[in-house]
């Protein structure tokens, strides 16, 4: 790829820049041990064992740098495949800045965003959807986005991906087989197993396409949109569900004009909670456009969480609300009945039974805070159920639901082939098509382009 030449001894930063206990400068490269010896004159770092520490300094001219302590990786054994020298050095910036500099001095060129993690690729120590959970696991804010970066990292996924390619590729070889031998007119692919297969393969890439909505949702956070008429409490509820007052509270209709967003943490899971301005005709144009928005929100949304005034709503009322649900085949919608501290116990009751629905209502006190972890423990359920028993892998990256929805594509194209009965030379570019589109994700084919926008979106040190 170009800007990423292999035979030079690349070295960054591989921790966050600033004032730190330790800074830890990554050197990798034919030369990364070599260069190393000639600035840490404590030992020979070249006769060492792998896998071993070194304490002592660093010195330029016999001044000392810092006192360091190095760590020795060998190739092949280590994360790029390469040579590897890591220096934890002090975290000043000042001293950081000095190792690298002295580094460069002695032939290492500075590393360029994700060369590090390129070149573990490059050698076969990850494939490309591995080398893109290095980056997701680096990014991930919440217990479920890193397991699902550590389930991806350890290959889960693309030994799912690797079993569904060996099977394509020993169909494709054989349809090739027949086209050397079209003369005979010969089959040697079997084509009741190639349907069998291709209809199993149909069956896997549709379960991870469906992942993509639980994937992403996890990886970005799960979308909460609070909507509802004005004054049945969304900001108060918005409040006790942020433990704070983010959002203004009046009795004032229309005070929330704006999208008011925050995230919580629930269980390992990141939401991200968005008040709305409440849904009503309104002359005045701000809040109109505020109104707008909190349609546009629940459209997005993955879910709901529609807000009515219990002390205020019958079955009349609570019907327009259903009616009156911002379409979004794709949320789960929860109607949060609100102020029931406002009803005696004997009303409640028969509200509920005359809201006997299918549709999933919660009965809070957003004020008293009674009822809301109820709420949010549903979400959280909800969110939870949103990955199909039984599936093992989660795809969470736009790229990949890309290629396996073009692998779908070919794959249909196949079916309809050995309906119709084509021949061998045009079932074999279909299912050489679907080959390519697998092979996309996990790094088999690629192109300098799409392995330069991956790898440009890592840090330097990675």
């Amino acid at each position: 790829m170009k800007g990423y030449d292999q035979e030079d001894t690349i070295c960054a930063l591989a921790t966050p820049a600033g004032i730190g206990a330790i800074g830890v400068v990554r050197l990798s490269g034919k030369n990364a041990i070599g260069i190393c010896d000639e600035v840490f004159p404590s030992k020979n770092l070249s006769v060492q064992n792998a896998n071993t520490l070194h304490v002592g300094q660093l010195e330029e001219k016999g001044q000392i740098i810092d006192e360091v302590v190095v760590s020795i990786f060998k190739a092949p054994k280590s994360y790029t495949g390469e040579d590897v020298v890591e220096i934890s050095c002090h975290g000043s910036p000042y001293v950081q800045g000095e190792v690298i500099r002295l580094l460069l001095t002695k032939g290492a060129r500075m590393a360029k965003e994700g060369e590090f993690t390129f070149r573990a690729f490059i050698n076969g120590k990850l494939d490309l959807s591995q080398a893109e959970a290095v980056a997701d696991l680096i990014a991930s804010d919440s217990k479920a986005s890193r397991d699902l970066a550590i389930s991806q990292l350890r290959g889960g996924y693309a030994h799912r991906l690797k079993d569904l390619r060996d099977q394509l590729i020993h169909f494709a070889s054989m349809l090739e087989l027949e086209l050397d031998f079209a003369e005979e007119d010969v089959d040697f692919a079997d084509r009741k197993e190639l349907e069998k297969l291709i209809g199993t393969l149909h069956v896997a890439v549709d379960q991870m396409i469906e992942s993509f909505e639980f994937g992403n949702a996890i990886k970005q956070g799960v979308p909460v949109a609070i909507i509802g008429e004005p004054n049945v409490g969304k900001s108060t509820l918005l409040n006790q569900i942020l433990k704070e007052d983010r959002a203004i509270v009046s009795d004032i209709p229309g005070t929330t004009r704006d999208v008011i967003e925050d995230v919580v943490n629930i269980d390992g899971v990141i939401f991200r909670f968005i008040d709305t301005a409440g849904l009503r005709e309104s002359a005045d144009i701000i809040e109109e456009i505020g109104i707008l928005k909190a349609r546009q929100k629940a459209e997005m949304a993955r879910i709901v969480l529609y807000v009515l005034d219990a002390s205020n709503t019958n079955k009349v009322l609570f019907e327009k609300a259903v009616a009156n649900v911002p379409s979004n085949e794709t949320a789960k919608t929860f109607f949060v009945l609100n102020k029931i501290d406002h009803m005696d116990p004997h009303m409640l009751e028969k509200l509920k039974v005359d809201l006997v629905s299918k549709e999933h209502l919660v009965y809070v006190s957003a004020k008293n805070n009674q009822g809301v972890d109820h709420l949010l423990r549903l979400i959280q359920q909800h969110v939870q159920s949103g990955k199909s028993e039984g599936q093992s892998v989660t795809v969470t990256n736009a790229r990949h639901l890309e290629s396996l929805k073009n692998c779908k594509k070919a794959l249909v194209q196949t079916s309809n082939g050995l309906a119709d009965k084509r021949s061998s030379e045009f079932l074999a570019m279909d299912v050489k098509q679907a080959l390519h589109y697998l092979g996309e994700i996990t790094g088999e084919v690629t192109t300098d382009d799409l392995l330069g926008n991956i790898f440009s979106r890592f840090c330097i040190g990675k």
